[in-house]
């Protein structure tokens, strides 16, 4: 895509103020995503925000299967916005697959990043000897083949399973860009992240970390958020949040941004 990124990915940036912060949406989701925590950080950030090429938001035309085998494609298109945008230091909070390619491009270029914020993280998804990461193989197919069989009736049960607590409107927000998606580009990303295992590299993330989870999640057992705690090699804190769900921007803003704000470096 080149020069024409920017545009493709349909990057914006709002706010005023002398720090950057980055809002990267995760899986199913665009970055309207963070509709409701903006207001909490416009009126002192520069605030980046971008979509991940798999969302319904983006072109389906610009989703190279060829090059969106593993994260670091997606890592790729984070550092080159950034790049070209001339930002040299951001805070960066990452939702879900994009927590994960943050401490990947964290990794590369640590110098870019004061600090990384990351909601409902998980450096493997699938279960492996003395690691729990929620579950099993034969789950991860049955999944697949759900949404291979029936898009829709997988979106409307995995949506309301997704968002956890009883709020409708989440739920709808959710569907609604799980639905803006290609049901093939969905099936393709979620083979990718599902294959994903970053627990080798975390040691090599030196920036500093804040790791904000759910009480309960579909995606992301509480113990994964321990997990990293104790094996990213930088330092980094838990924030644990009293309520359900794998999203809590849709869920819960005002209990995010609040937390998002103790988060955020002084």
């Amino acid at each position: 895509m080149g020069h024409s990124l920017l545009e493709a990915l349909n990057v914006r940036v709002v706010g005023s103020g002398d720090r950057i912060l980055v809002l990267a949406h995760g899986f199913g989701t665009d970055q309207s995503a963070w509709q409701r925590i903006l207001p909490f950080f416009v009126r002192d950030h520069r605030v980046v925000l971008y979509d991940l090429v798999c969302a319904g938001s983006v072109n389906p035309d610009y989703f190279d299967f060829r090059r969106y085998t593993t994260l670091d494609a997606y890592v790729d298109d984070l550092l080159y916005i950034l790049d070209a945008l001339r930002i040299e230091r951001c805070t960066y909070v990452g939702h879900s697959i994009s927590a994960t390619i943050g401490i990947l491009a964290s990794i590369r270029r640590p110098e870019l990043f004061t600090k990384l914020v990351l909601i409902g993280a998980s450096p493997r998804f699938l279960n492996d000897k003395n690691y729990h990461g929620g579950f099993e193989q034969s789950e991860i197919e049955k999944v697949f083949s759900a949404m291979e069989a029936n898009y829709a009736a997988w979106v409307n049960g995995f949506a309301p399973l997704a968002v956890g607590a009883d709020v409708p409107e989440a739920v709808r927000e959710f569907s609604r860009t799980l639905f803006n998606m290609r049901p093939d580009i969905t099936l393709f990303v979620s083979r990718t992240v599902f294959n994903i295992d970053l627990r080798g590299v975390l040691g090599l993330v030196r920036v500093p970390c804040s790791i904000i989870q759910t009480a309960k999640d579909v995606s992301v057992p509480a113990s994964v958020a321990t997990y990293l705690k104790n094996h990213l090699g930088g330092r980094s804190t838990v924030h644990m949040l009293d309520i359900e769900g794998h999203l809590p921007h849709l869920s819960a803003p005002n209990l995010l941004a609040q937390e998002l704000r103790r988060a955020l470096p002084r």
